[in-house]
């Protein structure tokens, strides 16, 4: 039986999704990136030399694979472009012949970045951390049946008469909600006019030809972004992104029957990280927090914003590993736990009316109301950077893996303990 496998994050996001996508992309035949847009930045390093992906999925290093753009994706043309351009200058072969864009995918255009600054600015304290790239707009259009599409860009006239419907309705709202100034239809269309030549071209019918790929007997690689307690239905709301990121939503973001979808790796971070706003009740204000950030260089590849930093949350794991049904687990990082004398984690929580919980509550408010159950572990004092057997590894560093696996309930197939490819110890191969 062909074997196709769902990379997702487990976490907030930041888990380090990006290598091991790209660390996987060699079993396959194509890689697929399912939903999210250019607000999560997937890091590679090959040879000591660093890539970040925002769009584009994380095998396009691999110069024989195919590498798809689901449905499930909002898309900046804008940013794609710059992407496949840097990708360009930098020797990469062929990126634009081996991409293939969905044309059922939104497109991102000035008014949906526009709407989404004004909103953020507008919101004062309660800011909900958005990146302001025009992601939460664009999806906001695909549900109310207003969007742009790729395969708009085939029919220019149909396109300006559309153009200029939703034009005045996010005018209306960025003049008399915002006070903001307008976004004007000549200077949205000189970006679509410039973009269409190269865009068009990649547009294909993804659905059909991962299906068809399927059939013929080649492994695919569906590749997530963000994280599951970012999930709109599933996170913290409403500190989350603004699509599924679920293992689940690989087969509507993708166009592929969920039978197609065999093994869900769970990418995990060995402690835990949240950018922006919202709930996070394992995070570390002190020294040991800040030893964190700076030993794990906590900053966003796309953004810059620092991250915050705390113990490992078995509890809110285990959320997700109930709700993508995650086959086996990645762990990343384990390096930078490196020479701490003791390491908590967190097997639970309590709840303001006295009663115990092991696993994440939905929603922000429920969650800002828990208070972490620590259990705590040994450190370890010798390096685990580049390790690249098990049995190389300090016993605490295999005990603290273990009690992950027992606590959270799900298999450590890969252990990181590095950035670059090669820096990897495999457990259980998922296209094994």
């Amino acid at each position: 039986m062909v074997k196709n496998v769902v990379v997702i994050g487990a976490q907030w996001g930041d888990e380090g999704k990006g290598k091991i996508v790209d660390w996987l992309a060699e079993e396959t035949s194509g890689v697929v990136r399912f939903q999210g847009g250019h607000n999560a930045g997937h890091t590679l390093v090959v040879g000591g030399k660093k890539t970040i992906l925002r769009l584009i999925p994380s095998g396009i290093l691999h110069e024989k694979l195919d590498c798809f753009i689901g449905s499930g994706v909002v898309v900046s043309p804008e940013a794609l472009l710059g992407e496949i351009d840097e990708l360009n200058a930098a020797g990469v072969k062929n990126v634009e012949g081996r991409l293939k864009i969905a044309p059922t995918c939104t497109v991102i255009l000035p008014y949906h970045v526009a709407l989404d600054q004004a909103r953020e600015a507008s919101r004062g304290a309660g800011k909900i951390g958005t990146t302001g790239r025009g992601i939460g707009p664009a999806y906001e259009d695909k549900v109310a049946r207003r969007s742009i599409r790729m395969v708009d860009l085939l029919d220019m006239d149909k396109l300006k008469a559309k153009l200029e419907s939703v034009l005045t309705y996010y005018n209306v709202q960025l003049q008399h909600l915002h006070d903001a100034e307008p976004v004007k239809f000549e200077d949205v269309m000189a970006v679509i006019e410039k973009v269409a030549p190269r865009i068009k071209p990649m547009l294909a019918d993804v659905s059909r030809t991962l299906y068809d790929k399927n059939q013929k007997g080649e492994k695919l690689l569906f590749e997530g972004a963000q994280g599951t307690l970012l999930d709109i239905d599933y996170g913290t709301y409403p500190y989350v992104t603004s699509s599924n990121c679920l293992a689940g939503a690989a087969a509507a973001g993708a166009g592929v029957p969920p039978q197609m979808l065999n093994y869900v790796l769970g990418i995990v971070k060995a402690y835990t990280t949240r950018v922006g706003s919202g709930p996070f009740p394992t995070e570390l204000f002190d020294e040991v927090g800040a030893g964190l950030a700076k030993r794990g260089n906590e900053f966003g590849s796309v953004t810059g914003r620092a991250r915050r930093c705390g113990w490992f949350d078995a509890a809110a794991l285990k959320r997700s590993i109930q709700v993508n049904g995650i086959s086996g687990m990645c762990i990343t990082k384990l390096d930078v736990m490196d020479g701490m004398e003791n390491i908590q984690i967190c097997v639970g929580y309590e709840l303001p009316n006295g009663e115990k919980t092991d696993i994440l509550p939905f929603g922000a408010d429920a969650v800002e109301a828990c208070k972490p159950i620590y259990e705590t572990l040994p450190g370890w004092s010798e390096s685990t950077v580049g390790v690249k057997s098990y049995d190389a590894l300090p016993e605490n560093a295999k005990a603290y893996l273990k009690r992950i696996e027992e606590v959270c309930g799900a298999p450590i197939a890969i252990v990181s303990t590095g950035p670059d490819r090669e820096e990897t110890i495999v457990l259980q191969h998922p296209f094994a």
